[in-house]
């Protein structure tokens, strides 16, 4: 069987939103994946310090903070921050247009101590906004913004009540970032992420490709929204969750049970990964 390289997103497709253990059934994929020679690696909005529970799983490398940071293994591929003046300047709109911030260093996360408050008057959403809700109110390593001591960010997690809120930021940044709206959120929340342009899921997928001198033909992708499309649009099989977006399920290839339902272990077998 020729290797495969299978890039995973995280919540909502390899756990449940918020948790670090997957399924039995997906860990067991997991490890006859290896057996059968694939490589396996997460391809996340997660930092590294969030995603590190899950590396004892066997994965091979990481695509973390929807692509600002790329290792397989020790060796770091690309690593770019953002630069000071573009975070103060996000950082200020934001605060002065009521939209609450959750920022992403490499090692560490921090959020307006007041999101919690956020959080009490909104309604279920998607997988990220679900993610985060677990991520805070259970105390997975989410740190106070006061306690924030300036080291270099990667992407800032936004949450406010209208879209109108983020115009000012949006106007300022747009030519350097992607505000990337989930598709899944409710009518009194809007969630989503500021990304830079200069990386996306689909970039870590093509350096890690490249550094193997795999073909992208034998690349997988297994997502659930709208932040893992450049994933999808890139990998030579395109995966999305049953729970997932419609709008990312339209541009896949295979559909696959959630998480819960043991989808990653009966995907793969369909897929003939194992």
């Amino acid at each position: 069987m020729n290797t495969k390289l299978i890039f995973l997103d995280i919540d909502g497709t390899l756990t449940l939103p918020g948790e670090n253990v997957p399924p039995k059934s997906a860990i067991e994929a997991l490890n006859a994946a290896k057996a059968a020679g694939h490589k396996l690696f997460l391809c996340t909005g997660r930092n590294p310090a969030m995603l590190a529970p899950l590396m004892k799983y066997g994965f091979d490398g990481v695509v973390a903070v929807a692509g600002g940071y790329v290792a397989v293994g020790d060796k770091v591929l690309y690593d770019c921050p953002m630069t000071p003046e573009q975070f103060e300047t996000a950082m200020r709109l934001m605060k002065e247009n009521d939209v609450f911030r959750t920022i992403e260093a490499r090692d560490g996360s921090w959020c307006d101590e007041d999101l919690t408050t956020f959080f009490a008057g909104v309604k279920e959403g998607g997988s990220e906004l679900m993610r985060w809700r677990k991520a805070i109110e259970q105390d997975l390593g989410i740190m106070p913004m006061s306690q924030f001591d300036g080291r270099p960010i990667y992407k800032i997690v936004y949450m406010c009540h209208n879209l109108a809120q983020l115009e000012p930021a949006r106007e300022a940044l747009e030519s350097d970032f992607r505000f990337v709206t989930q598709t899944a959120f409710t009518s009194d929340c809007i969630n989503g992420e500021m990304i830079n342009r200069n990386f996306d899921k689909g970039h870590g997928v093509r350096l890690i490709t490249d550094f193997f001198g795999e073909d992208l033909s034998d690349t997988y992708g297994f997502g659930d929204s709208m932040n893992d499309l450049e994933m999808i649009e890139t990998v030579g099989t395109a995966c999305c969750m049953e729970n997932g977006s419609p709008e990312l399920k339209a541009k896949c290839d295979f559909i696959c049970a959630p998480p819960e339902k043991d989808g990653l272990a009966l995907a793969f077998r369909d897929l003939r990964l194992i």
